[in-house]
């Protein structure tokens, strides 16, 4: 639909929820207001933090650019988007494989998936990890919410690898505790476009969101962002690309893939920071959680995972094999 600002459209009763597309056209006597403030006016029928939400994942825009919900309206632009129906208040359980390295009363090791959401979204609303968690395991810790049961941190969709979850809340307070006093060693491995120089190296930079893009990070200069921080180690060369191993010190979004951009070696298969029509074909995006470490909550112990490497990388391993450390 479209129509003047002024003049926002009733919802037909009988319209399904899936056509909740919009488009407004902001009028003159609407000009100097918050685009959120504004669609709150419109649109009564959804809570203003819904909206800014879908303003910041992009399924709102302005003059079919991505926008802020801060960011004042002037008259004659276009507000576009599409609101997606309610989802269940809780995620539900599905019958999805899941690779499990590790089980016991206390968490779940788990080998994710390449191309896996690890808990439902906008636009992932089921087929999850949560999903395929609670079909399993049952009810899991509860101090992530009820679309997170379970989960302490997070993974790409596309990364692949180890990941650790929480089947009570005692275990799940202890293991964030460990992540965020940076107790918890997490290795991955890449494959980048190019070979990095120095072939050992220190990545050191602050991440916040890219401002010309609310779905991309980028690296900022200080004070602006969050401090992150990669080691990284190139493991082996072929045709030019590299095995890099990566260790992260801190956990910052796609913090891997904007610090090897940074270097000028995106990862291969990375359709948000690189050129892939300019790289080797490789059908995913290549990066792998390869090794998680951390201190069991309830016995104290150290404990180890690896999450086998996925055959795709199969083409940029040594012969004789990775490195035992």
């Amino acid at each position: 639909m479209s129509t003047n600002a002024a003049e926002a459209p009733e919802p037909e009763d009988d319209a399904p929820e899936e056509n909740s597309a919009f488009s407004f056209t902001v009028a003159p006597e609407q000009a100097g207001q918050r685009l959120d403030k504004l669609l709150s006016a419109l649109l009564p029928e959804h809570s203003r933090s819904r909206l800014q939400a879908l303003i910041k994942s992009g399924d709102i825009q302005v003059n079919g650019k991505s926008a802020k919900p801060s960011q004042d309206m002037d008259a004659g632009e276009i507000i576009t988007g599409a609101v997606p129906p309610d989802r269940p208040a809780e995620a539900q359980p599905q019958d999805i494989p899941l690779s499990v390295l590790y089980e016991d009363e206390d968490l779940a090791v788990l080998n994710k998936a390449c191309g896996m959401v690890v808990h439902p979204a906008h636009g992932n609303l089921d087929g999850t990890l949560v999903n395929a968690l609670l079909f399993l395991f049952g009810p899991m810790s509860s101090i992530g919410g009820v679309q997170r049961p379970g989960i302490v941190h997070r993974l790409d969709k596309e990364t692949s690898g180890c990941i650790v979850t929480a089947r009570n809340d005692i275990a799940h307070r202890s293991l964030t505790d460990q992540f965020a006093g940076r107790e918890v060693t997490k290795t991955y491995l890449a494959i980048t476009q190019g070979t990095p120089y120095p072939r050992k190296g220190t990545v050191k930079t602050q991440i916040a969101r890219d401002p010309r893009d609310r779905l991309r990070m980028a690296v900022v200069d200080a004070p602006a962002g969050k401090h992150s921080h990669t080691d990284y180690t190139v493991l082996h060369v072929t045709g030019g690309d590299a095995l890099v191993r990566c260790d992260l010190h801190t956990g910052r979004t796609h913090q891997i893939r904007v610090h090897m951009k940074h270097t000028g070696h995106p990862l291969l298969g990375d359709e948000l920071y690189a050129r892939t029509a300019r790289q080797v074909r490789t059908g995913r995006l290549m990066l792998h959680a390869w090794r998680l470490a951390f201190t069991h909550p309830r016995t104290g112990q150290k404990m180890s995972f690896q999450a086998p490497v996925p055959p795709e990388f199969q083409p940029w391993l040594p012969v004789d094999g990775l490195p035992p450390d």
